[in-house]
């Protein structure tokens, strides 16, 4: 069993559009909180032996200039890579780009060390016009959103943040259960959210979570 209402509320989640040099950028962010040091949550992110634990089999060279590939799924550059400092009040970052289908976004996840635990930023950002128009208008931030979403259930679960227990192996088909089919819809609806808070109408937001939580449970 895994704590699904837990972890949707747990996580915050931020649709904003930036303008850069006259080029538009859809921003996606998720930030959640763990009851970890931030040298534990480091050591969760940048050790291939424990990244294939909580995501997926990950291969490269993970120092900054060297390129990386997830099994199955996007590889890329590591632009940044920036340990913590102090494991009390310190700060960490990594920076990468994210090739996936011929695409490149580009991925910044910071950590910061809290009393009790560890915050982590995930920000997803991506050229609005390499996003194509179709999957924007019928799915939303969600599409990318909702995925991310996943990763961090996965991580939550690796460390203790949320009760339960899911192997990436074990995923797929668990998307199909009530469980999965409750966490994916709450994670869909939550980005519908985020993308009327962006100024988008409800309803065209609404109608783009009911597609992306299609999509995601394979309904």
């Amino acid at each position: 069993m895994v704590d699904v209402l837990s972890q949707i509320g747990a996580v915050t989640r931020e649709l904003r559009i930036d303008e850069v040099d006259g080029e538009k950028f859809h921003v996606q962010s998720l930030e959640q909180s763990y009851p970890s040091p931030i040298d534990d949550v480091w050591d969760a992110m940048t050790s291939p032996e424990r990244i294939q634990r909580w995501f997926l089999p990950v291969s490269g060279d993970l120092r900054v200039g060297g390129r990386y590939q997830f099994e199955g799924q996007a590889g890329g550059e590591v632009l940044e890579c920036e340990p913590p400092a102090d494991a009390a009040a310190g700060s960490a970052r990594v920076f990468v780009t994210w090739e996936f289908g011929g695409g490149v976004t580009w991925l910044a996840v910071r950590l910061t060390a809290q009393s009790g635990g560890t915050t982590l930023r995930l920000e997803h950002v991506a050229k609005a016009s390499e996003v194509p128009a179709e999957m924007w208008e019928a799915f939303g931030p969600g599409a990318t959103g909702v995925g991310w979403d996943g990763g961090l259930l996965g991580l939550s679960l690796h460390l203790g943040a949320v009760e339960g227990s899911l192997a990436p192996s074990e995923a797929q088909a668990w998307a199909a259960t009530d469980e999965g089919r409750q966490f994916y819809r709450g994670a869909a609806d939550a980005w519908g959210s985020a993308h009327a808070a962006s100024g988008v109408d409800a309803a065209v937001a609404a109608q783009a979570a009911d597609a992306t939580y299609g999509f995601y449970a394979g309904t």
